[in-house]
């Protein structure tokens, strides 16, 4: 068997986030799940970034992930500046939507872990709405404590005897990046997380309109619905993040400049040349 060719990336002050548009990520991760194969998709925006900046531990979990996704737009924004031009968002809500339409098609069931039991029987309820042919295979909520090792055991086999070809994981950042990472190569299936994608698909929380998404400001309208939990978030990370990227296209754009004049000669420096 040929060896599996990893998709393109793009660094982001630092960080691989995946360089395909948002069909192509979303045709790689059922790929993975009609063979069953053990993978970390982590949907990256500002605070998930950061945060592996800040946390070296968290930052090696980020860099083993099979895919990062381009969540919000600060990230696509700046891949695009970097030169992909053709980057487009690929956001938590989308892709559980459209994982929901292709496993449909694909015949491909699901598995939910974490979040509530009260949000997970919301979600069953639009899903069957939805996608009422979906194949839910199981949902599981977690206890904010740490599984012991026997429940653990006992959570990756009923996963993997369930037949799930994707597992969404709503545990919040980095709690859902860690558990993903730790069970990689246990659980057999492609593993997403999701983090306020539960929530907001079970109607607890609403998502921005689309035009607010599009220009940028989705952070903004979620920060009016809870200024208490994201205020001091937002405020330690989106300008060091700025800083960053800034650093990072300068030096970007000063590599592009000393490209360009080290392939022009002058005229006169030309002539010196032939002589």
């Amino acid at each position: 068997m040929p060896p599996e060719i990893s998709p393109p990336i793009q660094s982001v002050i630092g960080f691989p986030i995946t360089a395909l548009p948002f069909d192509g990520q979303i045709a790689l991760m059922m790929k993975w799940a009609s063979k069953r194969l053990s993978k970390t998709v982590c949907v990256a925006n500002v605070h998930m970034l950061m945060e592996a900046h800040t946390n070296p531990s968290f930052a090696s979990i980020l860099l083993e992930a099979d895919l990062v996704t381009p969540d919000g737009m600060p990230l696509v924004w700046l891949m695009n500046l970097l030169g992909n031009h053709h980057q487009n968002r690929v956001a938590g809500m989308d892709i559980l939507m459209a994982l929901c339409e292709q496993m449909v098609c694909q015949n491909i069931s699901v598995f939910f872990v974490g979040s509530t039991p009260e949000i997970l029987k919301k979600i069953q309820q639009h899903l069957f709405e939805d996608f009422p042919t979906l194949q839910i295979a199981g949902m599981e909520p977690l206890p904010f404590r740490p599984l012991t090792p026997e429940e653990d055991n006992a959570l990756i086999q009923k996963i993997n005897q369930s037949g799930a070809g994707i597992v969404l994981v709503s545990l919040g950042c980095p709690k859902q990046e860690i558990w993903m990472n730790q069970h990689q190569g246990k659980i057999q299936a492609v593993m997403v997380g999701l983090g306020g994608v539960f929530p907001v698909y079970a109607g607890i929380h609403k998502r921005a309109p689309n035009w607010v998404r599009q220009l940028g400001f989705e952070w903004l309208y979620r920060l009016i619905q809870e200024p208490r939990r994201l205020w001091k978030r937002y405020l330690s990370t989106i300008p060091p993040f700025l800083y960053l990227a800034g650093v990072q296209l300068t030096n970007f754009w000063l590599g592009r400049t000393h490209k360009a004049k080290a392939f022009y000669q002058p005229k006169q420096v030309k002539e010196q040349v032939n002589v």
